[in-house]
């Protein structure tokens, strides 16, 4: 494991995020890394702009600005200009590719947001749970492992939606989406011994979760942050019920 975050990776970083025309301009350059320059405490090399070198391109400065943060927050610092709007609106699949090697390769530098927020022990349980189901667990994984680094907000949604329609594909014998199986959740948990009122309450909730997934998971920016760990535990205890449910035998 790397216990550092390159001089290389900062290089390819700068490269997106200074783009010459789909990059941050000079002067964003300067405002956000001298932001977080005050908060953590650190003398950058270009904090003002025009750049006080004549000549210095603004990929260069932001490579040279970044370099000096410690690994940690030269992580924090990547991590969020990929978040900016300006790069959300003009380079976001760059960006987007950048990240997915940032939290893959440097992802122990990570001091962000964490699962740490979520119940471990649902988490866990629901793991030993999807044991048998290994698309469903795949893609529980997957969202875990993005929800742990912060990123792709819109994409822990998806992974939690598709989890869970992979479950009830392999439990219900059909391969259809997670909209289309409202109706057939109510007659499963009735036929494994669930009380009438639960699978009634199941049927509702599936389906407001439904449309609340059809509603956010296609728009990045609509995500609301604060609902995420919400939406996370919930589909869980969705997954976890039906699984527990699917062991037992009809009748």
């Amino acid at each position: 494991m790397f216990d550092d975050l390159p001089a290389v990776f900062v290089t390819y970083a700068a490269d997106i995020l200074g783009d010459t025309s789909r990059g941050l301009s000079g002067s964003q350059i300067v405002a956000l890394t001298a932001a977080y320059a005050v908060d953590f405490g650190v003398d950058l090399p270009h904090p003002t702009y025009p750049f006080s070198k004549i000549g210095i391109n603004k990929r260069t400065a932001l490579f040279q600005n970044l370099m000096a943060f410690p690994p940690r927050k030269r992580y924090q610092v990547i991590r969020e200009l990929c978040d900016t709007p300006t790069i959300h609106k003009q380079n976001k699949e760059e960006a987007n590719r950048l990240k997915v090697k940032l939290y893959t390769q440097y992802g122990h530098l990570n001091e962000g947001v964490s699962s740490s927020d979520l119940s471990e022990t649902l988490i866990e349980q629901t793991r030993h749970w999807l044991d048998p189901f290994p698309q469903s667990l795949e893609l529980f994984n997957s969202a875990l492992d993005k929800h742990e680094h912060g990123v792709f907000k819109r994409n822990v949604l998806d992974d939690l939606r598709l989890s869970l329609e992979k479950i009830l594909h392999s439990i219900l014998g059909n391969s259809k989406s997670l909209v289309n199986q409202v109706q057939s959740l109510g007659g499963f948990i009735k036929s494994r011994g669930g009380s009438a009122e639960l699978a009634n309450m199941f049927v509702k909730l599936v389906d407001y979760y439904s449309k609340y997934q059809n509603s956010y998971v296609k728009h990045d920016d609509a995500v609301i942050e604060e609902e995420i760990e919400f939406i996370f535990e919930i589909t869980s205890s969705f997954m976890k019920h039906l699984a527990r449910l699917n062991r037992r035998t009809t009748g």
